[in-house]
């Protein structure tokens, strides 16, 4: 088979990726499936590699030989509760990219968030906390703004992706990032004292919308619940937005303390604190979604009542819990299995709601995430796409890489991305994508499906030998082995045979069960094509083989 051919190949392929993890459903997300409904229970027999390679890509940015040996070591949940015992680790910010004030410190700032955001996914040991994180940030988004604010905020996120929901959200609330770009850091009450101020609703909307409790009414499996005429019922109105808008009134930017200038916006790891003059709050009594709000409270009293309401909200459960499957385990999972979960984060056994690592273990260890850890014995329409992040962590932590690749345009360094999913950089609030995005021209839910266009294919099937033999530019010459790539065992396998070879990929990639007809194809690849280097051969049929069905679908 000529390369030609075989690239053809791949890419015709690689476009109907949706089908191997979609399936139609009604109302809303979940569908049917066979599930048992009963709690999990952990095997005492250790765990096969396969098992713990698909675990592995549920719960980390990528799977890895230390990682596969750990699961094997301790289990599932011994593992899970090692990684909810490990404390955050925050991004640290240097001070030279805190205090810039012209584009060159701007450029250094904004290398150094994206360095940290790589250089976690790829070698930090809380990997379950980085992937929470990760998953949470897609609906609760900010976009762009100043480098320091977004890794401060990603630090909030990362602090609370394995606390209370509560907690997380009340310091979404008040940070700075969020505050700036949802404008609630000057949403002020119509009032005689504030001429000209009226609340504006930016943050109370998406509050709702996208962060708690969504458009639409939904029952605890996440099926959407009408009226007796057969119509959707919503959850909350444009005057509720209007009254949670004056709730959350009354807030500023904290004092800078730094002695940074400023124009740098230093305090953005600092929560935003109360306006010291009482007229820009309403304190009035208000109503949202049926709840009172009673009047005479101050900015910081109110904040914990919209809190608490939004926690006991019917919706809160089912909306937060299927996100967050979507993300680690399946874009569809079953009304069943969404009920599990929805249960969880209700009650976590002892009387708490919003126990985020209890919600996560809920999910990662229900009988429906865990069917598929034998060879074939998932459904089939189980899973979900890898989107543009995950694929490309994925491939780097297989080949060891102790950071991202990098690379110069225009004299000013930069750290590589997906150019459909850049780090912490999403289009709007609405993100990169949507938990009820659909297939084009179907009922089938595929959120990642929506990054996977021609500029994403192309990119997966030429960045790792580019990023190798690129030597027209000596910026990317090497490049693999100058973010610490490991590819002297890649290469020298290639050297071996091609099962020497695809063995290695296999295991390294695959679960250890690369599929017989993509084997096959390789090996006819690799015996048709006259290589330059033992390097470039390895890298190139790589590529070819992480750019197929089987590698872009976690299922």
């Amino acid at each position: 088979m000529k390369m030609q051919d075989f690239y053809r190949c791949l890419y015709l392929t690689s476009i109907f990726l949706i089908t191997a993890c979609t399936r139609s459903n009604e109302d809303l997300v979940p569908a049917a499936h066979n599930s048992s409904g009963q709690v999990s229970t952990q095997s005492t027999s250790p765990l096969s590699y396969y098992a713990a390679a698909r675990f592995a890509e549920q719960v980390s940015f990528g799977v890895n030989p230390a990682l596969i040996a750990d699961l094997q070591s301790v289990g599932y949940e011994g593992w899970i509760n090692a990684q909810i015992a490990m404390p955050a680790v925050p991004y640290t910010i240097p001070r030279e990219a805190l205090n810039f004030t012209n584009q060159a410190g701007e450029a250094v700032a904004w290398l150094y968030r994206n360095s940290e955001f790589w250089d976690s996914a790829l070698t930090a040991r809380d990997q379950l906390r980085q992937r929470v994180t990760w998953a949470i940030f897609q609906y609760i988004p900010v976009s762009m703004g100043q480098a320091n604010g977004s890794m401060e905020y990603y630090n909030m996120l990362r602090r609370n992706a394995l606390g209370n929901y509560a907690t997380l959200l009340k310091e979404v609330t008040l940070n700075p990032h969020m505050g700036f770009y949802l404008n609630n850091e000057l949403n002020r009450p119509t009032s005689p004292q504030c001429l000209g101020c009226t609340p504006n609703e930016n943050y109370a909307r998406e509050l709702l919308q996208l962060f708690s409790v969504g458009v639409v009414q939904l029952n605890p499996d996440g099926s959407v619940i009408r009226d007796a005429q057969g119509k959707v019922k919503e959850t909350y109105t444009q005057k509720d937005v209007e009254e949670l808008a004056r709730a959350l009134t009354g807030w500023r930017a904290p004092p800078n303390n730094t002695g940074l200038p400023n124009q740098s916006w230093p305090h953005y790891g600092q929560a935003m604190v109360p306006e010291q003059a009482s007229f820009l709050h309403d304190s009035g009594q208000k109503t949202v979604m049926g709840t009172l709000l009673k009047s005479g409270m101050g900015p910081a009293e109110e904040l914990d009542a919209v809190i608490a309401m939004l926690m006991k909200h019917p919706n809160t459960a089912p909306f937060v819990s299927l996100r967050l499957i979507q993300h680690l385990v399946a874009s569809n999972p079953s009304p069943q299995y969404l009920a599990r979960v929805s249960a969880v984060f209700k009650n976590n056994g002892k009387g708490v709601s919003g126990d985020l690592a209890a919600v996560v273990k809920a999910i990662l260890l229900d009988p429906e995430a865990r069917q598929g850890d034998q060879l074939g014995g998932n459904d089939r329409q189980s899973g979900y796409l890898r989107e543009p992040v995950l694929w490309l962590s994925s491939v780097y932590r297989g080949l060891g890489c102790q950071h991202m690749t990098r690379g110069v345009w225009q004299g000013n360094e930069y750290v590589d991305q997906p150019q459909n999913q850049a780090t912490i950089s999403p289009p709007s609030i609405f993100s990169y994508y949507q938990a009820g995005d659909r297939a084009p021209g179907s009922n089938l839910l595929a959120p990642e499906q929506r990054l996977l266009n021609t500029l994403e294919f192309t990119s997966r099937l030429g960045d790792l030998s580019w990023r190798f033999s690129d030597t027209n530019n000596p910026n990317h010459q090497n490049n693999l082995k100058n973010s610490g790539c490991k590819l002297d065992e890649l290469t020298a396998a290639f050297g071996i045979s091609p099962t020497a070879f695809l063995d290695l990929l296999s295991k390294r990639w695959f679960r250890g069960a690369m599929p017989a007809t993509l084997r096959n194809s390789l090996t006819s690849l690799m015996n048709g094509e006259r290589w330059e280097s033992n390097e470039q051969g390895a890298l190139t049929t790589l590529q070819f083989a992480l750019t197929s069905p089987s590698f872009g679908v976690i299922k």
